[in-house]
């Protein structure tokens, strides 16, 4: 599968204070000071005042245990402040009530943790099914087409916002698309499962691009209309690979045309432009279609708008035709990765949904 999600759920988008696994240090942390103490206060000649580090052990152990090691933390703790061999401040009995207060109090923190931490892993587990159902991997090859692409939702912790895309293969041929709903993050996801819906049935009916651009524009019209004041609306750039022969149609709605890297020239196809998907204008047609003849190792390259308007920290904008320039000798599936690298080196902050979708046609190999 290519790697249209799986980048989007590393370790970068989830750290361990978003409910990612704790790291090695915090678990060792409790058991580093416990150890300290203890070989601090045997070691020093002169009897240190540090049993009140001790204190800290339960609540550090609540970061990363559950209920049955953070009681045998505590335990040990209460142990450690009362063995005559450590001499720590030789405490008195509220020195103990209170360590064995906090650790009581820390049991029951890490097992309240435990079973939050169970009920958001099944809730993230069913969010991401959902999500991964609307916007699902492309495969590697979808007929005699090879496919690479890349998904950076822009809201944090999602994997899909407002950009969408799809390969399908169907009875005149195969069919991509790539595109940007009005907005981002999830308010814009229903959009997304809708013209995605629309693009999949479309595959299998309409006769070419341009119909299955009306078919879109015709979804988001009706999608509109049950909204007072919804105004959706769509870019989106559509592929028509032809069933034999290496030539592709391409239309514009609204969304920039595809760039062509072929050997070691990179340049931006011509392609008519229409208007954008789900504006409802009467009489207008979503576009018409160009049709350009790939040469063998062509690759064709869609991108959404997070890569196209991406800023740097004065202002200026990626300059992607002449970052692409420079990544013509990497393979197809490295592409995507090779170039987010390098967006997010121009771009510290990036604020948009990045897509992008990276197609060759390759008849010969396997189907």
């Amino acid at each position: 599968m290519a790697k249209a999600h799986k980048a989007a759920t590393d370790a970068h988008r989830r750290s361990w204070l978003s409910g990612a696994p704790p790291p090695r240090w915090v678990r060792v942390l409790p058991v580093l000071l416990l150890v300290g103490v203890a070989v601090a206060s045997v070691t020093d000649s002169v009897p240190l005042d540090i049993g009140f580090l001790l204190g800290a052990v339960p609540p550090l152990a609540v970061l990363a245990y559950g209920p049955w090691a953070t009681a045998l933390l505590g335990a040990a703790t209460i142990a450690l402040l009362t063995v005559p061999v450590f001499n720590l401040d030789r405490p008195g009995n509220t020195d103990l009530i209170t360590l064995g207060f906090v650790a009581s109090l820390s049991v029951f923190v890490s097992f309240v943790r435990g079973r939050r931490d169970e009920q958001l892993d099944l809730e993230r587990t069913v969010a991401e099914t959902a999500q991964r159902a609307i916007v699902p991997d492309v495969r590697r090859r979808v007929g005699p087409v090879r496919c690479a692409s890349l998904y950076r939702a822009a809201e944090r912790g999602t994997l899909v916002g407002g950009d969408f895309f799809d390969v399908r293969t169907g009875p005149r041929g195969v069919r991509a698309v790539l595109g940007d709903v009005q907005g981002h993050g999830l308010s814009a996801v229903a959009t997304v499962a809708s013209v995605l819906g629309a693009f999949r049935e479309a595959v299998l009916d309409d006769v070419d691009a341009e119909a299955i651009a009306a078919r879109l524009d015709r979804r988001l019209v009706v999608d509109s209309a049950r909204t007072e004041h919804a105004e959706l609306f769509a870019t989106a750039v559509l592929l028509d690979f032809a069933p034999q022969g290496r030539e592709v149609r391409m239309l514009a709605c609204g969304h920039p045309p595809p760039i062509l890297l072929r050997g070691g020239a990179v340049s931006t196809l011509e392609v008519d432009p229409g208007p954008p998907l789900g504006l409802g204008l009467a009489g207008v047609m979503p576009g018409t279609a160009a049709t350009a003849s790939l040469l063998p190792g062509d690759r064709l390259l869609l991108a959404s708008d997070g890569v196209l308007e991406a800023r740097d920290a004065s202002g200026a904008f990626y300059p992607f035709v002449e970052r692409l320039a420079r990544m013509t000798g990497v393979g197809l599936d490295q592409l995507p990765d090779e170039i987010w690298a390098d967006l997010s080196g121009f771009s510290p902050k990036i604020q948009d949904d990045v897509t992008l979708l990276i197609l060759t046609l390759d008849p010969a190999g396997p189907d």
